[in-house]
């Protein structure tokens, strides 16, 4: 656990998170929790979209639209999201899952790691 208690390193992921979202997709979240359970990681943004966005989520299209290009860009960050989960875990991501609710604005990110970090 890189000499972290869990809630320090789930602190440190929200943090990098925050920086992450803001530097490279260009908004930084209102709120941003993180939750270590075992070898899964659970992020949960809040407030992400931005205002153009919004408005482009009031139809279903450009609900969708939003959707698929927030899909792309954090899977173009993988690598780098990669390099932070293991600086703060000492873990390997092995994969990523992620969705958006163009309704509420939230994002959530799960990264399943290589191995437990709850032992």
């Amino acid at each position: 656990m890189k000499n972290m208690t869990k809630g320090q390193m789930e602190a440190k992921i929200s943090e990098a998170l925050i920086k992450f979202e803001k530097e490279f997709m260009g908004r930084d979240p209102r709120e941003t929790v993180s939750y270590i359970i075992k070898d899964v990681i659970f992020i949960r943004l809040k407030g992400v979209l931005t205002p153009a966005e919004e408005q482009l989520a009031i139809t279903s299209d450009g609900a969708k639209l939003i959707k698929e290009t927030r899909i792309e860009l954090l899977e173009s960050g993988m690598v780098l999201l990669g390099k932070i989960v293991f600086d703060i875990t000492g873990c390997e991501v092995t994969s990523m899952h992620s969705d958006i609710c163009t309704k509420t604005g939230e994002k959530i990110i799960v990264f399943v790691l290589d191995r437990n970090l709850e032992i």
